[in-house]
Formats: C-alpha cells, structure tokens, sequence
C-alpha cells in the first residue's frame, strides 16, 4: 500500500485517514521537487570563487613547497 503525505513542523502527516496498527513498519520515500529540494548550506560558486579571497595570503613560503611539502610540514627528506 501506498499513502501520501507531507511534512508538517518536522512530523509526517498523512493526507487520507490510514487504519495503521500500532507497530507497523513502515517506508517513507522523499519525494523532491523544485519546491521540496533542500537548499544548499555551503557556499555557491566555484571553488575558486569561494577560496579567491585567501588566494596568494601566504608570500614567504619556499620556491618548492609546493614540490617538498611534506619535507616543510613534517620534516621528511627531500627527494
């Protein structure tokens, strides 16, 4: 059987009457739509959008930091 329904102040309520007894097992499917989608909560846009105000913030780092990072972070050999 299947029933229809909706959320209401974080409880599913049903539309129709069911005859449910106490116990039952049940299944809900979330149906989405355009006004049911939930909403993004991080940033929209690109990464670099996102991150282009901390872009180029640190300017003293080493020539090849990028190529021996772990070796300026964790202390490893170079390669």
């Amino acid at each position: 059987m299947t029933y229809q329904g909706h959320i209401e102040n974080g409880v599913i309520v049903l539309d129709e009457p069911a005859n449910l007894q106490n116990g039952a097992r049940v299944r809900i499917e979330l149906l989405l739509d355009s006004e049911t989608m939930p909403k993004a909560d991080g940033p929209q846009g690109t990464q670099f959008e996102h991150y282009k105000s901390i872009i180029g913030a640190i300017d003293d780092l080493p020539a090849d930091f990028a190529a021996h990072h772990d070796h300026y972070i964790h202390g490893t050999p170079k390669k």
